[in-house]
């Protein structure tokens, strides 16, 4: 028998027994941001939606790929997703946010009274750039909001997303400060990720994208940026729940903004 196929497996098994450990930290009550939970895990936004919305929020991913990449859809009944056996879309998520006709009415930890009273959702879980972080950091460059301990600043930009049937929105981003003499390694890095949104859509000024004020993003926390940092803007999971707003729907579940899926997938299924 091969030495290191033993070593291998122990090393897979113990990275997803990080995830189901992360998991149940939320089931029990843990409901702060995930960025920096279980590193080295593919994470994920979340959308549910009726049966009869499905098609619309597959098309709008599909012709969307840059902010919806899906790594996952389950059924109308399906509550545990492939990429992370044992789990539940219901309370597996820190936050979850409520939404009718367009309009965000609660927010709440566990979903699963808001779940039973839909039983017909399709849910799709779209890649996050929380995957990434992992490698940005082994390479040394600095996540501010980790080390603040805030979530990260995400920005609704004038950009909008090819509409799908009922679907249209604007793109959804989130922004990280970067050292200027790193900007360049964290393209590459992250540009090795398209499953989780990929390389920066936008470097620098915020006005080109439509951001007025950096200081007040729409989600997450405030951002922190230290002197020769240079704000870079990826596309972010976020942008769905934009479309739920601008397009009216009559239902929906998401995650809260920050507060993401963990899944058992190691990152580098998803790097190419």
């Amino acid at each position: 028998m091969n030495a290191a196929t033993p070593t291998g497996t122990s090393a897979m098994d113990t990275m997803r027994a990080a995830g189901a450990e992360a998991r149940a930290r939320i089931r029990a009550g843990f409901d702060g941001p995930t960025s920096g939970m279980a590193p080295g895990l593919v994470q994920a936004n979340l959308i549910s939606v009726p049966a009869d919305w499905a098609f619309d929020v597959l098309l709008f991913t599909q012709r969307n790929p840059k902010p919806c990449p899906v790594v996952d859809v389950l059924e109308p009944g399906q509550l545990a997703s492939a990429l992370a056996p044992g789990s539940d879309i219901r309370t597996d998520i820190p936050g979850y946010r409520i939404w009718e006709n367009g309009a965000l009415i609660d927010e709440v930890t566990d979903a699963t009274s808001v779940w039973e009273q839909h039983p017909d959702l399709v849910t799709f879980l779209i890649g996050c750039s929380f995957t990434f972080e992992n490698g940005l950091t082994e390479a040394g460059i600095p996540i501010r909001h980790q080390e603040a301990g805030r979530n990260v600043p995400m920005y609704r930009t004038s950009t909008a997303c090819r509409p799908a049937g009922r679907i249209s929105g604007d793109m959804v981003v989130s922004m990280r400060p970067i050292p200027a003499s790193q900007v360049a390694e964290a393209v590459r890095i992250t540009d090795r990720f398209p499953a989780v949104h990929g390389a920066p859509i936008h470097i620098g000024e915020p006005s080109q994208i439509g951001i007025d004020d950096l200081g007040a993003p729409d989600f997450g926390d405030a951002p922190v940026i230290e002197d020769g940092d240079i704000p870079v803007f990826w596309a972010c999971g976020v942008t769905p729940q934009a479309a739920i707003q601008a397009s009216g729907i009559p239902f929906a579940i998401t995650h809260s903004p920050g507060k993401m899926f963990i899944t058992d997938e190691p990152e580098d299924t998803y790097r190419q």
